[in-house]
């Protein structure tokens, strides 16, 4: 008996041993997380179609990605997101095998391995003055058996070897002071045109294979340009004259140059509006767009103009693609309610159209901003063609044949703000995934899940066990479970698109693209600020279903018109939308909600005034209750300055408006501008839950946090080290930080890094706050560590007051009461670099913190706050071990298991969100840039639940095993002890 109670503890223990790692196995990769891969809005194609090899489209994009995709399938062979200043100017092949991109303002030029992305060579270009950047790859031009490629940039022209990256020569046109607009091949010649000043048309002549200036010419012309010169052909170009009415034909032919003027009135009748040349290239032709009409214009050997075609509607049109000899097509797209038309035609046949199809779309994916269309040869011989397209919302489309064959949504790259809702509740009764398996499948998933548990499992089983657990989950449910893990997470991107994902797979649940964030002529730059949790329903509410706000604004200024817009959170469905008569520029969720749970919001505009939100008369009532609780604050960053402020009274306006109200400075800290600079500035979040304010410390004494939401972390470096490293010695860097209370204006603490630089990164949790910066003295990164206690409750250490009820635990907390504060800090060195920094956050606040950095490799980092505690020391006691405090070293240690992310990477990581989940344990982690990666994580394990991987039918064994064995043994103790009766 006691043998087979042994062997039951011993597999009890292996099987529980198996969850307390923070690794994965192979098959539980994708269970808990999922990562998905974007490239953002495109803005050049180019398609790949030879025979030879693997179909594809090479594209760069506003992400500052250059990528290969699949032409089936739209996947991603390889991509490269380059640095967030690293813009791309210009993509192209050259030698038929390599991809070229130009950057940075046409100073870094870069060759890739077309089939599998690998960089071939890099070029650092020269120059001194900013200028427009022009990747040009002439055909057939060679100089020493190399091909060349021209680029022009800062002020400069290179001539480029495509085969390893050489400068062949360079021509500096910084003394002339020409804004060169384009390069043109004629044989052996190179041609520069541009323009000095507004007026002055320069066309210089250089020699190809070594960059001597052959000739130069110029014209005046009788009046100034609007706008870039476009080419039509090698030696024509066309620009608008000032006013937009008239345009200039230019011609470089006989080495001389001339030009004719025409009104657009002589082409059209009807031609008030704006006119504008659209970039495009279409050999001996140019487009005009006037309003909703776009005009194909030819251009004749004289120069003369002739209207060949007008389009009316027209939401793109392509570039011209060669099809054969002396035959180009070009493609255009006109809309009709959610359908579009696609049309292409020979550009030299207006009779007649190469191909005419109709394509239904989703509405939600707005207008087509880009085409870019490709040809193949059909069975019958004739040709065909797939366009791709480049939508509204920034999704990308490959149209063939009247069909979507696939499309991506790209917009996700650029998520400006998240928010999470919870899912609906289940209903009784109604099961929405229920999953019924009949009894062989279940002795078979049980059966694969021993063999896994006993590490027998082969390559197919495992694989057959990962599919049998996503299968069989229940994480992707539209309900909400019991544990919290299934949520909404809903992201506003810079296509002014919200969309839901699910938190279980990442689908896409519901996607809007909001008619107040779409452009018109109204509003020509609309952006999406910010998105708030508008209407939370609880268990007295849940009739109603959850609501989002999102506030935008038509242009970057300050003083641009703004918009709000409300949607279902469950259903993705725009309730209501205002176009506000005031401006924002910050919005403040307060504390309070009406009787259907909608939240009260102020909105601060630039005059002054506070508005209230939503504008109903009883959350009027709820504010005036509340109005002298009501305290915010402002950082002006440009002039140095942070102010605290309140509500006074209602606005004085000619027009009556209670939801107006005026408010009054209470306090400012204005830093001096000679030697500070606000560089930083982070708050407590207003959701997080903390446990308990007491902290017991190792001697058994009693410290209590100072946990206050009104505390305002800033970071201030000196006006020379604001740049990037390096660009101030350390004499001449300074790091200040400040913790400032937003109600009183009292700095609770300050302290100087001298000799370090930002950029700073920070995190507010509790009553501590985590930054990271630049040693510049050390050459290395460092992060630091302040925690806040409150002295003032310090006499609540006797249990006699306890007893007596003599302590001040509950008396009201006041920031007026200017609490006593002690500090304590410490720093230490860091390896990486980091781009953001966040911390867990769970439902009670009880689990142990843990530190989310975003490093420099677009990775996530999980790092214990105790090693961030400013009570290490070199050696500690035996009660400071017990406590589970570290002993000190001067560096944070890097540990490969505790990065969450694993071996994938968030490209281009911009944020990290935190959602506490209902079991205590678990934080639920999202992080998104490029790319978007969603886990969950257990700062102190799972204490308080099994793993979705424990194996039941382990221990339904084990337990089996155990009555066996205690049968097994009674029998044979019963046997042994009647052998021994008959002895």
């Amino acid at each position: 008996m006691a043998m087979a109670i042994r062997v039951f503890l011993i597999l009890l223990l292996s099987l529980s041993s198996t969850h307390l790692s923070y690794s994965l196995y192979e098959d539980q990769v994708g269970l808990m997380d999922w990562h998905q891969q974007y490239i953002g809005k495109v803005k050049h194609a180019l398609f790949h179609t030879q025979k030879s090899g693997r179909k594809r489209v090479l594209v760069s994009t506003e992400e500052n990605v250059v990528a290969s995709l699949d032409l089936r399938h739209g996947e991603i062979f390889w991509r490269h997101v380059l640095g967030t200043n690293d813009i791309v100017d210009g993509l192209d092949i050259a030698l038929g095998k390599y991809v070229i991109t130009l950057s940075s303002d046409g100073s870094i030029l870069r060759a890739w391995n077309l089939p599998d992305g690998q960089m071939v060579w890099e070029s650092f270009l020269q120059g001194s003055v900013a200028s427009k950047s022009i990747l040009y790859i002439p055909k057939n031009l060679k100089a020493d058996k190399d091909d060349l490629i021209l680029v022009f940039g800062k002020g400069c022209l290179h001539a480029v070897s495509s085969i390893d990256g050489e400068v062949l020569w360079k021509k500096d046109f910084v003394g002339e002071s020409i804004e060169v607009n384009h390069i043109i091949q004629s044989t052996d010649e190179i041609y520069v045109a541009g323009f000095v000043g507004s007026s002055k048309f320069y066309v210089y002549q250089l020699n190809a294979k070594n960059g001597e200036l052959l000739n130069n010419d110029h014209k005046t012309l009788a009046c100034d340009t609007f706008g870039e010169l476009l080419s039509v052909s090698g030696d024509k170009f066309v620009v608008l004259d000032k006013t937009r009415s008239k345009i200039l034909t230019l011609n470089i032919k006989n080495g001389g140059i001339s030009y004719k003027q025409k009104p657009i009135s002589d082409l059209i009748k009807d031609s008030s509006g704006q006119a504008v040349i659209l970039p495009l290239r279409l050999p001996e032709l140019f487009a005009l767009r006037i309003n909703s009409l776009v005009l194909l214009i030819k251009v004749t050997n004289e120069g003369e103009l002739v209207l060949v075609d007008k389009i009316d509607n027209a939401a793109a049109v392509s570039d011209a693609l060669s099809i054969s000899e002396g035959q180009h097509a070009f493609a255009f797209v006109q809309h009709e309610d959610s359908k579009i038309h696609l049309f292409v035609k020979d550009v030299n046949d207006w009779n007649g159209d190469l191909l005419k199809e109709r394509v239904v779309i989703d509405h939600q994916r707005g207008n087509i901003d880009k085409i870019f269309i490709n040809n193949y040869v059909r069975t019958d011989r004739s040709y065909g063609f797939r366009a791709l397209m480049v939508m509204e919302d920034h999704s990308l489309l490959l149209v063939q044949q009247g069909e979507i064959v696939w499309s991506r949504e790209d917009g996700l790259a650029s998520v400006v703000d998240v928010t999470t809702s919870e899912l609906p509740v289940e209903k009784e009764g109604v099961s929405v995934a229920k999953v019924e398996q009949n009894l062989f499948e279940w002795l078979k998933g049980h059966v694969l899940k021993l063999k896994g548990t006993l590490m027998i499992a082969s390559p197919e089983d495992v694989v057959a066990i990962q599919a049998l657990r996503l299968r069989s989950s229940e994480k992707s449910k539209m309900t909400r479970d019991h544990n919290g893990f299934r949520k909404l997470l809903i992201v506003l991107t810079r296509a002014g698109k919200v969309f839901a994902l699910h938190t279980g797979d990442g689908r896409v649940v519901w996607s809007i693209l909001l008619h107040t964030l779409r452009k018109t002529e109204v509003c020509e730059h609309p952006i999406g600020l910010n998105i708030y949790q508008w209407q939370v329903p609880h268990h007295h509410a849940l009739d109603e279903n959850p609501s989002i706000l999102v506030v935008g604004r038509c242009g970057p200024s300050l003083a641009a018109p703004s918009v709000l817009s409300f949607i279902d959170a469950y259903t993705g469905k725009e309730l209501n939308s205002l176009s506000l008569a005031h401006t924002v520029a910050q919005v403040i969720p307060l504390p309070y909600t009406d009787s259907t749970e909608q939240r009260l919001h102020l909105i601060i505009d630039t005059n002054q005034h506070a508005y209230l939100y939503p504008r109903t008369p009883e959350a009027i009532g709820i504010l005036q209750r509340e109005f002298s609780n009501v305290y915010w604050y402002s950082v002006d960053a440009d002039n140095g300055v942070i102010r605290g402020h309140a509500l006074k009274s209602n606005c004085i306006h000619k027009v009556v408006d209670e939801y107006c109200f005026d408010f009054r400075d209470l306090w400012s800290i204005v830093f001096p501008s000679e030697s500070e600079k606000i560089i930083a500035t982070v708050t407590r979040k207003s959701n997080e839950v903390v446990h308990t304010q007491a902290k017991v410390m190792t001697d058994h004494d009693v410290m209590y946090k100072y946990v206050s939401k009104n505390v305002l972390f800033v970071a201030n470096a000196a006006p020379k080290a604001r740049g990037e490293i390096g660009t101030a010695t350390p004499e001449e860097a300074l790091l200040v930080i400040y913790i400032i209370d937003t109600v009183t204006g009292r700095v609770l603490h300050r302290m100087a890094h001298h000799g370090c630089q930002g950029p700073v990164h920070a995190v507010f949790s509790e009553n501590w706050v985590v930054y990271h910066y630049f040693n510049l003295r050390a050459h290395r990164y460092e992060m630091s560590v302040v925690e806040v206690y409150d002295q003032s409750r310090a006499d609540n250490k006797d249990v006699w007051k306890f007893v007596l009820g003599k302590h001040n635990l509950t008396s009201p907390i006041s920031s007026y009461y200017r609490p006593e504060v002690v500090t304590k800090s410490q720093s230490y060195f860091f390896t990486h670099s980091v781009k953001a920094i966040e911390v867990t956050s769970t439902a009670k606040g009880i689990t142990s913190k843990q530190l989310l950095i975003g490093t420099i490799g677009d990775q996530v980092l999980a790092l214990d706050k105790r090693f961030l505690d400013p009570r290490r020391t070199l050696n500690p006691s035996q009660a400071e071990k017990e406590e589970g405090i570290i002993p000190l070293t001067d560096s944070l240690p890097i540990i490969s298991q505790s990065y969450i992310t694993h071996s994938l990477k968030v490209e281009g990581l911009r944020g990290i969100v935190t959602v506490p989940a209902k079991l205590e344990s678990t934080s639920l982690v999202f992080a998104y840039g490029v790319d978007l990666f969603f886990t969950q994580i257990a700062p102190s394990r799972t204490y308080d639940s099994l793993t979705e991987d424990f194996s039941y039918a382990l221990l339904l064994l084990t337990i089996v095993a155990l009555v066996a064995a205690i049968f097994v043994t009674w029998v044979l103790s019963q046997r042994k002890d009647l052998q021994e009766k008959w002895r």
